[in-house]
C-alpha cells in the first residue's frame, strides 16, 4: 500500500490545533473592525498575465516562485502567490471605485503559494490575514495599516517590534534614480549575479532586494532613493513620521529597503520582531498608488499589508503566548442498554438546540470506559442513563472536576439551568 504524504511545504491543520487558529482569527476580527475594514475573498487561482502586469516580471515571485499551469481550456492560470493583485482585480472588475471612497477591505483566510525553500513558518502553502486601503492618499492611510498591523503583534505580546521603513519614490521621482542607480552598478557590473544583470537592464531597484552576499555587498555602496525624492514623495513620508511619533511607534528608516513587489510606490514598511530569531521580518507592506490604474482601473491610491499566519504563530510559540483550549463538551451523556441509548440521543438533541456542547456513546462502550473517555476529552458534566434512571425519570449530573452530584429530571431545560 502507498505510504501517502502532504507534499513538501504543505502542512496539515490537526483537529487539536485549530483552536488556535480560530482564536488567532476572532482577535484580528475584533482588531480590523475598530477601523472600518470589511472582508473579502478572491479566488485561489487567477489568469496568470494578473500576476506578470501587477507583481512584476522581473520579482522572484514572477520568475521562480509561482506555481503556473494550462488548464483544459489551454489558459494560464496561476495559484495566487501573494494578495494584493486579486484584490485590486476585483477593486476593478467590481467596479468598487465608483462606490463613495475610501474602500476598506482585509482578507484572512487566504491561501498563498509559492514554489521555495520551506522554512520556519514560511511554507510553499501558506495562508495570509493582510489589509488594503484604496482611494486614499494621504499619509494617515499608511499609518492606519501600520497601527492596525503593530496593534495585533503588541496584543498578542509579541516583543521588539520595529518598523522599518523607506520611501522608494514615485514615477515623477524615481526615474532619476534609477538613471543614478544604473550609473553606479555598470561599474560593478561584473560583480553582480546572472539574475542581477538582467534586473540591470529591466528594474535595477530589484538590485537593492538580492539575497546574494556579492550583490548586497555592491547595494551597500549605492546611492540613497531618499536623496532623490520628489517634493510631494519627501512630504508624505515626513507626515506619514509625524504620525507615528504621535502614535509611540518605534520606527527606522532603511534606504535598502525596497521589498520584492515592483507595484510598490512611496512608502514601503516591514514589521520586524526579536522573538522570532533570524527571519524576523512578520509583517511588510507599502502604498501601491499606481497599480488599480495598472490593471484597468481609474487612477486610484492604495496602500495595505499582508501577514503570514502560519509565521505568526510560530512568533507565539516563541514568545509563550497562551491560548486557553476551548472545553468541548459540557455533558457527556453515558448510557446502558438501548433503550438508555436511544433516550441519550434525543435529550442530546434538544440540549444541543439550548447550545449546550452534548457527546454520547456511538461505539458501544462500557459505561466504565464512556466515563474514562468523558474524562479524557474533558467533559464537565457526566449523565450516567440505565433503566433505573429511565424508569424515575431523573438521573445525576456529575461535575468531572470536584465529583459534585446533582440530581435532575431528564429534561433538557432542567439540565441546561444546571450547567448554565
Amino acid at each position: 500500500m502507498t505510504a501517502y504524504k502532504a507534499p513538501k511545504g504543505t502542512k496539515d491543520v490537526l483537529p487539536e490545533q485549530s483552536y488556535q487558529w480560530q482564536q488567532l482569527e476572532a482577535l484580528i476580527r475584533d482588531i480590523v473592525k475598530k477601523y472600518g475594514f470589511l472582508e473579502a475573498r478572491t479566488p485561489v487561482f487567477e489568469h496568470t498575465e494578473l500576476f506578470l502586469r501587477g507583481v512584476g516580471e522581473t520579482t522572484d515571485i514572477v520568475q521562480k516562485e509561482m506555481y503556473t499551469f494550462l488548464d483544459k481550456g489551454e489558459r494560464s492560470v496561476t495559484l495566487k502567490p501573494e494578495g494584493t493583485a486579486g484584490f485590486v482585480r476585483m477593486f476593478v472588475e467590481n467596479n468598487l471605485f465608483g462606490e463613495i471612497q475610501p474602500t476598506k477591505m482585509y482578507y484572512l483566510y487566504n491561501p498563498v503559494f509559492r514554489y521555495e525553500r520551506p522554512q520556519a513558518g514560511r511554507l510553499r502553502e501558506h495562508h495570509q490575514f493582510g489589509v488594503e486601503f484604496f482611494g486614499a492618499s494621504k499619509p494617515s492611510a499608511d499609518a492606519e495599516c501600520i497601527a492596525i498591523a503593530t496593534e495585533l503583534l503588541g496584543t498578542l505580546g509579541c516583543g521588539g517590534l520595529t518598523v522599518r521603513l523607506n520611501s522608494i519614490g514615485c514615477p515623477n521621482c524615481r526615474p532619476r534614480y534609477h538613471e543614478a542607480l544604473k550609473s553606479y552598478l555598470r561599474e560593478h557590473y561584473d560583480g553582480l549575479c546572472e539574475t542581477c544583470k538582467v534586473r540591470f537592464e529591466q528594474n535595477p531597484l530589484r538590485v537593492l532586494d538580492c539575497k546574494v552576499e556579492s550583490c548586497q555587498q555592491i547595494a551597500n555602496g549605492a546611492p540613497v532613493i531618499g536623496d532623490y525624492l520628489c517634493e510631494e514623495c519627501r512630504e508624505h513620508q515626513n507626515g506619514l513620521l509625524k504620525l507615528l511619533n504621535g502614535m509611540g511607534i518605534r520606527y527606522e528608516i532603511d534606504p535598502r529597503l525596497v521589498r520584492g513587489l515592483d507595484y510598490y510606490t512611496k512608502t514601503v514598511f516591514e514589521i520586524t520582531s526579536e522573538s522570532i530569531g533570524s527571519q524576523s521580518a512578520v509583517c511588510g507592506g507599502g502604498r501601491y498608488d499606481g497599480l488599480v490604474e495598472e490593471i484597468g482601473g481609474p487612477h486610484t491610491p492604495g496602500v495595505g499589508f499582508g501577514l503570514g499566519m502560519e509565521r505568526l504563530l510560530l512568533l507565539l510559540e516563541n514568545t509563550g503566548y497562551h491560548m486557553e483550549k476551548p472545553v468541548r463538551y459540557d455533558l457527556y451523556i453515558a448510557s446502558m442498554g438501548e433503550a438508555a441509548e436511544e433516550r441519550a440521543f434525543l435529550l442530546a438533541t434538544s440540549l444541543r438546540k439550548l447550545g449546550i456542547k452534548v457527546e454520547i456513546d456511538h461505539i458501544g462502550r462500557s459505561v466504565k470506559a464512556q466515563i474514562k473517555y468523558a474524562d479524557k476529552v474533558g467533559a464537565r458534566y457526566v449523565l450516567v442513563l440505565g433503566e433505573d434512571e429511565l424508569a424515575t425519570n431523573e438521573g445525576k449530573l456529575k461535575r468531572m472536576s470536584d465529583g459534585e452530584e446533582a440530581t435532575t429530571a431528564l429534561n433538557a431545560e432542567q439540565i441546561f439551568k444546571i450547567l448554565c
